[in-house]
């Protein structure tokens, strides 16, 4: 006996209890396992010289047996099949890529929790609901020997040498007294219809059907083993879309996911023509936890001429579109096509080209839904930006998708045409502040001077804003000028203070002398600021250096640079505590007032003092001198 980790045990437990509210999902879980597994064989029969005069006919086989004491439910295919190796992976070890981070999802909601099923991969599971026991026979194709794993979804699982007439499956699922309805032909057809009718392998139902003989001529009742093809076993995406209602669009969405909601929105195309092909594209209502994994795996399968080719080709699909799931189904490449032909297949860059202008153009149709779009962008707008420095094609399309707040909107998301149409009389710039504390960005001392002038500025307050929009140069026929660098305030001419105080005078000349010298080690420069109004000092990055943020972002991605990229210091010359620093000239108070206000703009800036405990020291002598 192989024992689960504590942490699988705690994820079995909650699948079993908690995850589906619909127990009869198994079924489709089930099914839709034996179909990849007929996909991938069948790949295998067309593309492997040692598969290639094998006598296959892909099938999914149901039966049950409805006894009270014994009842099971059995799903078995041809498809590929698993080794011993595979079944450990596969099901001795429950969401392997993300097992804590399933765990720590959770909230304790089945009907929101349930949804994390298909983002894990554990849709196996969900048999535990019905079951007391499983067992799965496995052969692999190419292999003589059969493997049968074994589990009561409790204490662990055995693995032990078995047999099997071919290469394949065989879930046998000993149900529990909750689970026992299901082992009867109405309920077995109607889910099968319900949920795997467009699965494009024959799936047949064994049961027993009774002949009812004529009592008068002293005939008994009989009984025969019946075998029927439940589903229509047609390639769901070929189907006219005039023949498809919603509904079914959602199950199949569903089948292809494991999400148990309904998709957000879903796309399908059927071109003929220079090119023949089918895409259904669905978008989900949430987005995967691991979606920012370095090992996320795109949910787009391709399919050539019905055949399934991949699920893990890069180039199906642009990475920030990876959350984007669905089928491409081309007429036009050849069945034997590898890999590495695939990344260079001018036919499929075509394909995807036309793809990810649809589903764009999608975008931006849901984006005229304000509460439905808001929703969309929530769960998939920093994969959107991401788009903004990875495909340049598409930039102008992009940039109308993105949303953010600005220090005009309050808690609400604009765009850029919203931001255009509020601009002030003569503007022409689109100014934008970026950090990673949106309660401070709001209240940053950069953004004074635009908000004495009522100049509306973005709040940029991903991580990744920084890499994105400095890319960015203009929207339209506005500039995009960040308010974190040194030049910002270059072309508000009007801005700069015209009292005699905020000329540099002799004394302001040597104060700031005395800063530079105290400061040489922290700061690049420090000038005379014609943006703060209330505060008395800010750090700017010098025009064509890294923000602040960037460097901490560079730095996290171990791509720091070996020299230290200094700031710039404004200061404020009105400002009360710059006028009695400027008379003091000099001394310990004076020294230890100039690096608490370096300091303090570290803080507003989100960094924190290189010396937090001589921060705090300094901040105590002046406080007691003060009072």
């Amino acid at each position: 006996m192989q024992k689960f980790q504590t942490e699988v045990n705690q994820l079995l437990h909650l699948i079993i209890h908690s995850l589906y509210s619909n127990k009869e999902i198994f079924i489709r879980e089930l099914i839709s396992n034996s179909s990849d597994a007929l996909d991938k064989y069948k790949f295998l029969t067309l593309s492997d010289s040692k598969f290639k005069n094998s006598d296959f006919v892909p099938r999914i086989d149901i039966s049950f047996n409805s006894d009270e004491k014994n009842s099971t439910i059995t799903i078995s295919d041809n498809g590929i099949g698993m080794d011993k190796k595979d079944l450990n992976q596969n099901l001795g070890t429950i969401a392997r890529s993300g097992t804590k981070n399933f765990l720590s999802k959770m909230s304790g909601d089945s009907k929101k929790d349930s949804n994390l099923i298909g983002q894990f991969g554990v849709g196996f599971y969900s048999s535990f609901m019905v079951a007391d026991k499983v067992d799965v026979l496995s052969r692999k194709a190419g292999n003589n020997k059969a493997c049968l794993w074994t589990s009561d979804g409790k204490t662990g699982y055995t693995i032990e040498d078995s047999s099997r007439d071919n290469q394949g499956t065989t879930v046998t699922i000993y149900l529990n007294d909750e689970g026992k309805e299901f082992a009867s032909k109405w309920q077995l057809d109607s889910i099968i219809k319900k949920y795997s009718d467009h699965i494009s392998f024959p799936i047949f139902l064994e049961y027993e059907d009774t002949i009812y003989g004529d009592k008068e001529k002293g005939e008994e009742d009989k009984t025969e083993i019946k075998v029927d093809q439940i589903n229509s076993a047609s390639a769901f995406w070929k189907r006219p879309k005039s023949s498809i209602k919603e509904k079914d669009y959602n199950e199949f969405y569903k089948s292809i996911s494991n999400d148990s909601d309904d998709a957000l929105i879903y796309m399908h195309t059927q071109a003929e023509g220079t090119l023949d092909y089918s895409t259904l594209f669905f978008i989900p209502k949430k987005a995967p936890f691991d979606m920012f994994n370095a090992d996320y795996k795109s949910g787009i399968k391709l399919y050539i001429k019905r055949v399934f080719i991949t699920d893990d080709d890069k180039e199906l699909m642009p990475t920030y579109l990876r959350f984007v799931k669905g089928i491409i189904d081309s007429e036009d490449l050849p069945l034997n096509v590898s890999r590495e032909i695939l990344q260079q297949n001018k036919v499929l860059s075509k394909i995807k080209t036309n793809s990810v202008k649809k589903i764009l153009d999608e975008f931006i149709k849901l984006s005229k839904n304000k509460d439905l779009y808001n929703e969309f962008y929530n769960e998939y707008g920093k994969p959107i930006k991401e788009g903004l420095y990875q495909d340049f094609d598409n930039k102008d399309t992009l940039i109308d998708l993105v949303r953010f707040k600005t220090t005009k909107s309050n808690e609400d998301l604009i765009s850029f045409k919203d931001y255009s149409k509020n601009m002030n009389k003569g503007q022409d710039t689109i100014y934008y502040i970026t950090g990673s504390d949106k309660k401070s960005l709001k209240y940053s001392p950069l953004l004074e001077v635009y908000n004495k002038k009522g100049i509306e500025v973005c709040l940029f307050e991903d991580e990744i804003d920084d890499i994105v929009f400095t890319g960015i140069r203009e929207y339209k026929e506005y500039k995009l000028k960040s308010v974190n660098h040194s030049d910002a305030t270059d072309n508000l001419d009007d801005s700069k203070n015209e009292s005699e105080d905020n000329k540099v005078s002799k004394k302001m000349d040597t104060f700031l002398k005395s800063m530079k010298k105290l400061l040489k080690d922290d700061v690049k420069d420090i000038k005379v600021s014609n943006r703060l109004t209330d505060s008395p000092c800010c750090l700017v990055a010098d025009q064509n250096d890294p923000t602040s943020q960037m460097q901490q972002m560079m730095e996290a991605m171990g791509q720091a640079s070996k020299d230290k990229i200094k700031p710039i210091m404004e200061i404020n010359p009105d400002h009360k505590i710059i006028k009695k620093l400027v008379k003091i000239g000099k001394g310990k108070v004076f020294s230890d007032s100039i690096k608490l206000l370096y300091e303090q703009t570290l803080i507003i800036e989100g960094l924190k003092p290189e010396n937090p405990s001589e921060f705090v020291k300094r901040l105590n002598e002046v406080l007691n001198k003060s009072l």
